[in-house]
C-alpha cells in the first residue's frame, strides 16, 4: 500500500509539472472590453497579447510583492530624448537602482515634444518622470525619490534585478 502512495504521488506531481509548463494568453476582447485568459492563441490580428509561460518562463523576472503592487496602480514612465545623455542617464540608474519597473519613451518628434507639454501642463522638460498621474519636470533625484515613496516602490532594487527603459538590453 505506501508503494502506491508514492505512484500516485509521483504521477501527481509530474502532471502538475506539464500542467505548468503550458502557454496561457492575455489580452482584450475588442467586443466586450472584457480580458481573456486561454490556452489557445488569440485570433488573428488581436492586439496587446500577452503570453505567459511556456518557453518565455525562464526570460520573466518574478517582480517583489510591493513592486508588483505599486507598479500596477501607479505606473513609471521616464520621457527621455536623443540629445539628453548625463542627466537621462541618472535618471535610469536610479529607477534601476530601486528595481523600478518602468516604460521610457523617447521623443523623437516636435509633435511628441507638444503632446507631453500638454500632459506637464506647459512646457516640455526632458528628461520627465510620470508616476501614475503625478509628474515632476527635469530630473531632481530627491523629488524622483519622494514620489517614488509615496507610490510605495522600494527604496533598493532586489538581488539580481533587471534594469527597465530603452537601452536596458
Amino acid at each position: 500500500m505506501p508503494k502506491l502512495r508514492f505512484v500516485v504521488l509521483g504521477v501527481a506531481l509530474l502532471t502538475a509539472s506539464i500542467a505548468g509548463a503550458q502557454t496561457t494568453y492575455r489580452w482584450v476582447d475588442k467586443a466586450t472590453k472584457q480580458t481573456v485568459y486561454s490556452d489557445q492563441p488569440p485570433p488573428p490580428g488581436t492586439q496587446g497579447v500577452v503570453k505567459i509561460g511556456g518557453d518565455d518562463r525562464g526570460n520573466e523576472q518574478p517582480l517583489p510583492y510591493a513592486t508588483r503592487q505599486a507598479a500596477e496602480k501607479f505606473p513609471v514612465t521616464l520621457y527621455t530624448a536623443a540629445d539628453c545623455l548625463e542627466s537621462c542617464n541618472q535618471s535610469r540608474e536610479l529607477l534601476n537602482s530601486r528595481g523600478i519597473p518602468f516604460t521610457e519613451k523617447m521623443l523623437k518628434t516636435d509633435q511628441e515634444t507638444v503632446e507631453l507639454g500638454k500632459k506637464l501642463g506647459g512646457e516640455a522638460f526632458i528628461p520627465s518622470l510620470f508616476v501614475g498621474q503625478q509628474s515632476f519636470k527635469g530630473f531632481e533625484s530627491s523629488a524622483w525619490n519622494n514620489l517614488l515613496d509615496l507610490a510605495g516602490y522600494p527604496k533598493s532594487a532586489p538581488y539580481g534585478a533587471r534594469p527597465s527603459g530603452v537601452f536596458a538590453k
